[in-house]
């Protein structure tokens, strides 16, 4: 089945070049456009989008206002916001509206493509820099006593060889350090493909539906550092 998609931002050419790089994909539709958040819910109503991608700044609702507006009314909604504000605070807030995604607008195609096919299959999907400022935002409020489900002490690296082989340990530590899947083939001298093979291996050893969640287990863990 093709996932239906909806995109909604008020800088047309931006949001061309997004549907354009969406039609690529074979198994992707995009089944309307909107030029601000408050067009989404009447979109939405009407085509039945499996996913909604949306700016978080628009002129009349922006797009955290619109998510959250969006959920109160559809609570399955999955939206991935776009953004070009990597600041911990703004991520925090889009997802406790109901966001189920956020990409920041230098994301390359790889990572929109993978970001929607994720969060149409019902996880959540944050653009690695992202991924990276939060764990290290995490990290601060727990050496702070703020956070009680993370150790305050000075964590010993020990790396799940247990659990993952040696390659996967080194893609696993450059997801934390907020690479891309074309930065950590750089790193590594091995091809993109080969990476998102690693990735998918270390989801399902690790048990968890995202990058996202697979970083905050090793982070709690220390299996990785926090660099």
């Amino acid at each position: 089945m093709q996932t239906r998609i909806i995109i909604i931002d008020d800088h047309q050419l931006f949001r061309e070049g997004v549907k354009r790089i969406l039609d690529f994909e074979k198994d992707f539709e995009v089944v309307a456009e909107g030029d601000d958040g408050s067009e989404v819910i009447d979109l939405v109503e009407e085509h039945q989008p499996d996913v909604v991608i949306m700016d978080i700044n628009m002129p009349a609702v922006n797009g955290v206002e619109a998510t959250k507006k969006l959920v109160e009314v559809n609570p399955d909604a999955k939206v991935i916001i776009l953004s070009i504000h990597d600041d911990e605070t703004y991520v925090t807030h889009a997802l406790q509206t109901g966001a189920r995604g956020y990409l920041l607008k230098e994301m390359d195609a790889d990572a929109l493509i993978e970001a929607v096919k994720v969060v149409a299959e019902g996880g959540s999907y944050l653009h690695p820099k992202v991924t990276h400022s939060l764990v290290k935002e995490y990290r601060r409020l727990a050496a702070q006593g703020q956070s009680s489900s993370y150790p305050h002490e000075p964590i010993e690296i020990r790396r799940p060889l247990h659990l993952l082989t040696r390659r996967e340990c080194e893609v696993l530590q450059l997801l934390a350090d907020g690479k891309s899947n074309r930065g950590i083939g750089e790193a590594l001298y091995i091809s993109e493909k080969t990476v998102k093979n690693h990735v998918s291996n270390i989801l399902q050893k690790m048990n968890v539906n995202d990058r996202t969640q697979a970083v905050v287990v090793a982070i709690k863990n220390g299996w990785v550092e926090v660099r």
